[in-house]
């Protein structure tokens, strides 16, 4: 095996990795809303959406590494290097609006205080 089709294996890896975070995070955060709901522990919606919104997250940064790993592992083009910066550029978006949602305050302002869970008025 050459070297440009094995760093396109550990590309193809990386982005299996990243779905099945996603994926687990999905079950992990149903099933413990689901838990959480039969139990009636605490606020359920705004922690599943911090749960899923948080795997989502890690999803979407291990799926752009992998989309990086396989851009250099073939010889770059202008046409691959511009794919790649679109693919970045959204899932980057995506990534910053997730953060916004999840913890209130934008990626690059500390955090001062604890985030405190807020009670559903559902």
């Amino acid at each position: 095996m050459d070297y440009g089709a094995g760093i396109e294996q550990v590309g193809e890896i990386v982005d299996i990795i990243g779905v099945v975070a996603i994926v687990v995070g999905v079950v992990y955060a149903m099933a413990d809303a689901a838990l959480r709901g039969l139990r009636r522990r605490g606020p359920v919606y705004s922690r599943f959406r911090r749960v899923l919104g948080r795997a989502i997250l890690l999803g979407l940064e291990l799926l752009v590494a992998a989309d990086i790993i396989k851009t250099v592992a073939v010889t770059p083009t202008l046409e691959s290097v511009a794919v790649l910066g679109i693919i970045v550029l959204i899932r980057t978006f995506l990534s910053f609006s997730l953060e916004l949602e999840i913890t209130g305050r934008s990626p690059w302002q500390k955090r001062d205080e604890p985030v405190v869970e807020r009670s559903e008025s559902i």
